[in-house]
């Protein structure tokens, strides 16, 4: 066998043996378990902490603005979706306060035109020509638009 062929077949065989070992190396163990996928991950993902706590917790300290929203065109919707997460607030409601948007960017990411979704799963306007010098907040209620 010429000499460049034992070095090539050399150089594969190394190269072979450290992707072998660098993948023994670097798979975690539970690897497998369940078909292609980690048997730990769902565990390591139990364990994280809760950072959403639905809208059940809202209504101890908001009933109101609860009923209200039940009555609405948002009554769908996760308060945490517009408030953001609301486990530290349930924890020290004086201490942590949640977002209130009430930009017309906030509003845009759903109420803007957009082709791609349904006219009749969200109202959509124009954004720049409807009412662009106010927020929406002025005359549209959030919690019953």
């Amino acid at each position: 066998m010429p000499l460049h062929l034992k070095r090539l077949l050399l150089t594969g065989i190394v190269i072979i043996s450290l992707f072998l070992l660098l993948k023994h190396a670097l798979t975690p163990e539970s690897f497998g378990q369940y078909g292609h996928y980690r048997g730990n991950s769902m565990n390591e993902i139990a364990a994280l902490p809760i950072h959403f706590v639905g809208n059940n917790s809202c209504v101890s300290c908001h009933d109101t603005i609860v009923s209200m929203k039940s009555e609405g065109y948002h009554s769908d919707l996760s308060c945490e979706g517009c408030h953001g997460a609301g486990y530290k607030h349930v924890g020290d409601p004086k201490m942590e306060q949640l977002i209130k948007p009430d930009s017309r960017e906030f509003c845009a990411k759903c109420h803007d035109i957009n082709l791609a979704r349904p006219e009749k799963a969200v109202t959509q306007k124009e954004l720049k020509e409807h009412h662009s010098d106010q927020k929406c907040v002025k005359c549209h209620n959030p919690h019953q638009p």
